[in-house]
């Protein structure tokens, strides 16, 4: 997995911090992993609380074909769980908002757990949706979205066959 030390307590706002940069680091690190796919991007997913801590981390395809990333990390964690609220989810590419697989696309996950802060590396292309804008989903429900383009060679690394 990472050799990435537990990068620490996300921002709190637009602003990011050097433990933004690290578990952005590690969602694209978790894009890695994915089983490659000519009709799906490989994106990696960290959900972290307030304080640092890893809730719980997901990538694409990981159990089933269709699995999302961000969906995959929300499924491991208790809809209850009040840490939600101030968590961050760290997301290699920006969450779907409309997919062809699955209902719910990543961006009405994110909202429905109750998450209010995402960081991601990578606009998503209109490679398979077009015209899809899940910052502006995310960012119209209220939620705070802080984009690290600096990332993004790093998330489209394991995404170069379908670019």
């Amino acid at each position: 997995m990472s050799t990435l030390p537990s990068p620490g307590a996300p921002g709190t706002g637009r602003e990011p911090n050097a433990a933004d940069r690290g578990w952005l680091a590690l969602a694209c690190e978790l894009a890695a992993l994915c089983p490659p796919s000519a009709t799906a991007f490989s994106v990696g997913a960290v959900v972290v609380a307030a304080d640092g801590t890893e809730l719980a981390r997901g990538h694409s395809r990981e159990n089933d074909p269709h699995d999302h990333a961000e969906e995959g990390a929300l499924a491991r964690l208790s809809a209850e769980d009040p840490r939600l609220a101030t968590a961050t989810i760290y997301s290699s590419l920006e969450p779907c908002a409309a997919r062809a697989s699955r209902p719910r696309p990543c961006a009405r996950l994110i909202q429905d757990a109750g998450l209010r802060r995402v960081v991601t590396a990578w606009v998503e292309p209109d490679t398979f949706v077009v015209g899809a804008d899940g910052t502006g989903v995310l960012e119209g429900a209220g939620v705070v979205v802080v984009a690290l383009p600096e990332y993004a060679d790093a998330a489209q690394a394991p995404n170069r066959h379908l670019l």
